[in-house]
């Protein structure tokens, strides 16, 4: 699998900002009410990803360590695969709150408990987002500690 990169999250959070954006925009003109993002929202995601890089710290203590118990393989590959889903939905999460907060400060009048329900899903997506990376780059094997290593002559039976 490989890493997540850089341009994918970006491209991601313009998606998110231009669809809250939009989403805004489209609900203000049409008469229902806009969107008002929880503050829990916010604060669940920065929460899961403390839990997400705690996941990741058993694996990042076996790669390390020549003496640390063995980690199931399928637990890495299952933390490794919710450390790029967090990074990803992070991003999107984040760009979505820049959308609704860059529509909330171009109103003339501004519902200073709408900003700061914004500004909280923005900084919780963001911690998201860092715990998913951080714990894609504690499941990362070191190099030369693969069984095909080039360097390796072959057992033979």
């Amino acid at each position: 699998m490989k890493r997540t990169r850089i341009t994918t999250l970006v491209i991601l959070g313009v998606v998110g900002a231009a669809g809250g954006a939009i989403l805004e925009l489209l609900l203000a003109t049409n008469g229902p009410p806009i969107v008002s993002l929880p503050i829990t929202l916010g604060i669940a995601l920065a929460v899961i990803g403390g839990i997400v890089v705690t996941l990741a710290v058993p694996i990042r203590r076996m790669t390390r360590a020549t003496s640390a118990p063995r980690v199931d393989p399928f637990y890495a590959t299952r933390i490794v695969m919710l450390a790029k889903a967090c990074a990803l939905t992070g991003a999107l999460i984040a760009g979505v709150g820049a959308g609704v907060l860059a529509y909330l400060l171009t109103r003339t009048v501004i519902e200073v408990g709408s900003v700061a329900q914004a500004i909280t899903t923005i900084v919780g997506a963001g911690v998201l987002l860092a715990g998913g990376l951080l714990a894609e780059h504690m499941c990362r094997i070191p190099p030369g500690d693969d069984d095909n290593d080039p360097g390796k002559e072959p057992v033979k039976a």
